[in-house]
């Protein structure tokens, strides 16, 4: 099926660009969303008429965009939530989580812009999550998880029985020794 891109679309091209694509993608993704239409000669002399005012769109949304970058990139958010004393939480955060705590703290995030690469967020302490606010705007904030008491579980130094920190490189005995 061949269509004409009214949007830039990740990973496949920008405005105006003519690709193919597989039949089901077009008719249940593409058209249906309004980011290409059919490649017909009507379809074709329609789309050139429009041409700027698609191109200012898009210009519009990756301006704002990168204003919405600029204010997550020095923002901090600090989620408290009930967890164990090991430091893992009862149950964990997703994207809902996150999203409704940038809300609060000012700056509106969808759902679907956060991305937990390493799936949902079962610890204590600070994760770097990324935001994919733009085909081609994406940053990062960092998220610190803490207990509903406000503290943060730090793991335990290893000691030995001299109080001393244990190496990291102990080597195991020859089982040929013994």
């Amino acid at each position: 099926m061949d269509v004409i891109l009214l949007e830039k679309v990740e990973n496949l091209g920008n405005i105006g660009d003519r690709v193919k694509v597989r039949s089901g993608y077009g008719r249940n993704f593409l058209l249906p969303k309004g980011k290409a239409t059919l490649a017909t000669a009507d379809n074709v002399a329609v789309f050139e008429a429009r041409r700027a005012e698609l191109e200012a769109k898009q210009a519009a949304e990756l301006a704002v965009a990168e204003g919405r970058a600029a204010q997550l990139q020095a923002l901090t958010v600090t989620i408290p939530t009930r967890a164990g004393t090991e430091g893992k939480l009862f149950g964990s955060l997703g994207t809902i989580d996150i999203a409704e705590a940038c809300t609060g703290a000012g700056v509106e995030v969808q759902r679907s812009e956060v991305r937990l690469s390493d799936g949902p967020i079962r610890l204590l302490g600070e994760h770097q999550v990324e935001l994919h606010l733009h085909t081609d705007v994406t940053t990062t904030i960092k998220v610190t998880v803490v207990g509903e008491d406000g503290e943060t579980w730090v793991p335990p130094a290893e000691t030995d029985d001299a109080g001393e920190t244990a190496d990291a490189d102990v080597t195991e005995a020859d089982p040929s020794e013994q």
